[in-house]
């Protein structure tokens, strides 16, 4: 059964029935997390919440803000880097968390576990005083911000994983860097598609469009907003980097790739002539007036082979001058 806190400047009451807690003075706060959606479903008929709204909840839409008659729905996404080999699209796990906030109350529901929101909640539970002095909107705001918050900490997993990728593609060119270079590139532009629709919805709030913001609030979401504004900044700029580590990638491979080539070049052009000497003197025809006469000759053999090594000596000699090997 979901609890209600209600919270006022001189205490807070926990409450199992939301209709009491939704009469009760103050502020009222109902928290579902890892809930099916019976059970948002009830939350939501106690608040009047219109079930379309549970339902992007539930399917995770992209990040927005959406004003309703009674209430507004803000929904926000916890990302977390997942671990190991992934798809695409599973790079950033992801939990979609709503903020439904009324004139004296506010809803958080999530398909998921949302720690960032449950230490708020705790927070409340303590008697944090910037909290209790203040209505739905503002404790709207502190969920909203730890949830962005911890985008940074996803996005300095990132950055060490640009530079450990930066440190490889100098002195490697397996297979597995470019695994490595590729899979940074996924995890930005996963996080793009995640940080860009944030920072719209948190835009709303920010100018205090919805009925519900106070204006004494707005401020405290144009710091979310501008913290948003840096996070695409920051996934921009790694998003070059990337690039170009994968640029520098692709030209110590075709670097490598044309030292290869060259001192491939270099063996062949040596056997050229060896080729030809050794398919002329296998030409050994016998008893013809032009035969050759060195076929006759006790030293024929030893004085080929001596001069098809002077030869190739000679060009491994031109070539290392030339700086060709």
């Amino acid at each position: 059964m979901t609890a209600a806190l209600v919270y006022r400047a001189e205490a807070v009451t926990e409450y199992d029935d939301l209709a009491a807690a939704r009469a009760a003075q103050g502020t009222t706060w109902v928290h579902v997390a890892d809930a099916d959606r019976a059970e948002m479903d009830r939350v939501a008929e106690a608040f009047d919440i219109h079930p379309l709204s549970v339902e992007d909840v539930c399917k995770g839409v992209r990040p927005k803000t959406e004003e309703y008659d009674d209430y507004t729905l803000v929904v926000v996404k916890r990302a977390t880097l997942r671990g190991g080999e992934t798809t695409f699209d599973e790079e950033i796990r992801d939990v979609p968390v709503g903020v439904f906030v009324g004139d004296d109350w506010l809803v958080t529901l999530s398909p998921g576990p949302v720690d960032p929101v449950d230490r708020v909640r705790q927070a409340v539970r303590s008697g944090d005083e910037r909290l209790l002095h203040r209505g739905a909107d503002f404790t709207a705001y502190r969920v909203i911000e730890v949830v962005v918050d911890e985008y940074f900490t996803l996005l300095d997993e990132i950055e060490d994983d640009i530079e450990a990728v930066e440190e490889a593609v100098t002195t490697s060119t397996d297979i597995e860097t470019l695994e490595a270079i590729n899979s940074v590139r996924r995890e930005l532009l996963s996080f793009r598609k995640l940080a860009w629709p944030t920072r719209e919805a948190v835009g709303v709030l920010a100018r205090g469009d919805p009925a519900q913001v106070d204006e004494e609030t707005e401020k405290y979401f144009r710091d979310v907003y501008d913290h948003l504004v840096q996070l695409v900044d920051l996934t921009e700029t790694y998003r070059d980097l990337a690039s170009g580590a994968r640029d520098i990638y692709l030209n110590t491979l075709s670097q490598s790739t044309n030292e290869v080539m060259k001192v491939l070049t270099v063996v062949a052009t040596i056997f050229i002539p060896l080729t030809f000497v050794v398919g002329v003197y296998g030409m050994n025809f016998a008893d013809s007036p032009y035969n050759m006469p060195e076929l006759a000759w006790p030293y024929a053999y030893p004085a080929v082979m001596v001069g098809m090594l002077l030869v190739a000596l000679v060009m491994l000699s031109y070539f290392r001058g030339q700086d060709y090997i």
